[in-house]
């Protein structure tokens, strides 16, 4: 599928669908069961024009689990969803059962960055309290399929697949014509939400979350300073992402003729 938004906005990356199905896709890029990785690493691969599949063997970290809807993957964090919500916060070296842990990865070759998160905290929550309340706050979610899918947008065939969401990647220009299009045909002043959560979660469960709604909002994100870490070698160090659910991403490209995009501002921003 081709879309306007993307002519209009001189896209240089391609959007990326997200899909659910029972069927592996062909040619597609896929993490080692259980090895470590990060989902964007996959989504920036599928900007550039490749498949990434994900299953519940193989989602790369814990957040990625969550953020693509495989359950509450924090769960199987090393010592549960406490010990996830100290590495998020403040550590886990003061907690005797947390400290044993790290030092157990540790030697036995886990990577070095996160077993010093782990013990002494990514710092991104004041307190594992406040970890605690965000974990119950993202929409946890059982996709309905054996894998989920992320691919260039130009891929899909709308008579045959229907996207849950699809993501561009986008520079600050870009992300504020995207802005604009989510309400020109919208009442109210926050049709387009920033949730903070992981830059995966942004394009997987909330996305989901959004679709279901009865007037989705699109979403802002890689605000994740840990994905934004990970991706400056892929090019995308001035860029965020910008997320629609497929039914409102449709709205919006019937929305292109005739709006600001086909006018003289836009035109001189983006020339």
């Amino acid at each position: 599928m081709q879309t306007r938004i993307a002519q209009a906005l001189k896209l240089e990356a391609e959007p990326v669908a997200v899909l659910f199905t029972d069927e592996k896709p062909e040619n597609s890029g896929q993490f080692a069961e259980g090895a470590w990785g990060c989902v964007m690493f996959m989504f920036a691969a599928a900007t550039k024009g490749k498949t990434a599949v994900f299953d519940r063997e193989t989602y790369g970290c814990q957040g990625g689990g969550v953020g693509l809807g495989f359950g509450n993957a924090y769960e199987s964090f090393p010592g549960g969803v406490p010990g996830f919500c100290r590495f998020l916060s403040t550590g886990n070296e003061s907690a005797p059962a947390g400290r044993a842990i790290g030092e157990k990865m540790r030697a036995a070759g886990a990577r070095e960055e996160f077993v010093d998160h782990y013990l002494h905290g990514e710092r991104y929550k004041k307190d594992p309290e406040l970890v605690e309340k965000f974990v119950d706050a993202v929409p946890m979610t059982e996709v309905p399929s054996k894998y989920v899918v992320m691919k260039p947008l130009s891929e899909v065939d709308p008579e045959k697949e229907e996207p849950v969401s699809v993501s561009f990647l986008v520079n600050p220009d870009q992300l504020a014509a995207l802005t604009i299009l989510a309400n020109y045909d919208k009442p109210g002043l926050e049709n387009v939400a920033s949730p903070y959560v992981a830059a995966c979660q942004v394009v997987g469960v909330m996305s989901y979350a959004e679709a279901k709604k009865e007037q989705p909002r699109c979403l802002i994100g890689l605000t994740d300073i840990s994905a934004r870490k990970y991706l400056k070698a892929q090019g995308a160090s001035d860029k965020l992402t910008f997320t629609a659910p497929w039914r409102r991403l449709l709205e919006m490209e019937d929305n292109v003729p005739g709006s600001f995009l086909e006018g003289r501002t836009w035109a001189e921003v983006i020339d």
